[in-house]
């Protein structure tokens, strides 16, 4: 309901409680004099703005209840009981309770002395009569009943918008995916066989064709822009990706899994774009995590080394790989040659000559995205 509608039905119903407390207040006997429908006409009025301070109003209507009382009015506490629901369903408990307890005592003590100065037990009957406490009691659980309904109906509410992000998110994630297996080997398989053409023909000392130059060039900039999507797609954006200040961080955990783990920064160190810090990253993930989990290795070197127009990469562990050996390629590696193929750079991964694994990668810096 909007803020002027709720306004509306505030005043209407404030207007309506002020009408029926002076109506009541003149059929009495004595009727009420001015200040009597002064207190009659606030008590009621105040209702008005219940639902902006409802603490204020709780008071404000107690307090001309008990006035009331004082002159000699017999009017029910109507005023009062309307506070006491509004202030309740505001989660104003505590204060609610201080307020009724407050008011309840007041009301017979007014009584007592003049003009009425009514005996104890006529006191006490006539104050039942203003305020009787069934009529607070269920004041306050109507409110109680309403806050406790409007609470769950937010925590429902919130749970759905919840729900909805959450498979939102899921299915982000799947076209990611998809889109990862369906794509981007492909596009990586056709760059690699293009830079191996290239490179081949480099070496003989032929001219390499504009159409071998073109593919590899269209490989590149497709997969650079593949990737591109499928990092939005996988963001859910609230994180940054990890990049060379993480490094650092990767190190530490490999100590705490029991790997002697060095790392050596090399070279004067300066900004790279933000793909070839996310795919050095990786790949000393990627590298690390082979060692820790295959390698049977003691001990692991990392080597960053800033040169003027590239960043090169190197993880030496001490496994039980042999020179002899041919690694498998399994998804980690694949996935290493992706990333530097998108970026244009080399990589090579094999058993080291005195033994262990070694993992070289030098992505270019000058003119990457």
């Amino acid at each position: 309901m909007s803020t002027a509608r709720c306004g509306v039905r505030d005043g209407a119903i404030a207007g309506g409680v002020a009408v029926v407390l002076l109506v009541a207040g003149a059929a009495g006997d004595p009727g009420p004099g001015p200040v009597g429908y002064a207190l009659l006409a606030a008590g009621g009025l105040a209702l008005a703005a219940r639902r902006h301070a409802p603490v204020a109003v709780l008071v404000g209507t107690g307090g001309c209840a008990v006035g009331c009382r004082a002159v000699g009015l017999d009017v029910p506490a109507v005023a009062f009981l309307f506070a006491v629901y509004a202030a309740v369903r505001a989660g104003h408990r505590t204060a609610t309770v201080v307020a009724a307890v407050t008011v309840l005592v007041a009301l017979p003590l007014v009584a007592l002395g003049p003009p009425q100065e009514l005996a104890l037990g006529a006191a006490l009957t006539r104050a039942r009569g203003v305020l009787e406490l069934a009529w607070l009691v269920a004041a306050g659980a109507a409110g109680e009943a309403l806050r406790q309904a409007e609470r769950r109906a937010d925590e429902a509410e919130r749970t759905r918008e919840e729900t909805a992000r959450r498979r939102a998110d899921e299915e982000r994630l799947h076209i990611a995916r998809e889109l990862h297996d369906s794509l981007t080997h492909q596009i990586s398989v056709i760059t690699v066989q293009a830079e191996v053409a290239v490179h081949l023909a480099h070496r003989r000392g032929e001219d390499v064709p504009e159409a071998l130059l073109a593919i590899r060039a269209a490989g590149r900039e497709a997969t650079r822009e593949l990737r591109a999507t499928l990092e939005a797609l996988r963001d859910d954006g609230e994180s940054t990706p990890p990049g060379l200040d993480h490094v650092p961080e990767l190190v530490r955990r490999a100590r705490a899994a029991g790997l002697d783990t060095t790392l050596t920064i090399a070279g004067d160190r300066h900004d790279v774009p933000a793909a070839v810090g996310a795919t050095a990253y990786r790949i000393v993930q990627e590298s690390l995590t082979n060692v820790t989990r295959h390698a049977a290795a003691t001990t692991a070197s990392i080597r960053i080394d800033y040169r003027r127009d590239a960043l090169a990469i190197r993880v030496d562990d001490d496994g039980s790989a042999l020179p002899a050996g041919v690694p498998t390629p399994g998804v980690g590696l694949l996935g290493m040659r992706e990333r530097v193929a998108a970026l244009g750079g080399r990589l090579h991964v094999g058993p080291r000559r005195d033994g262990g694994f070694t993992v070289h990668a030098e992505l270019p810096t000058d003119g990457t995205p």
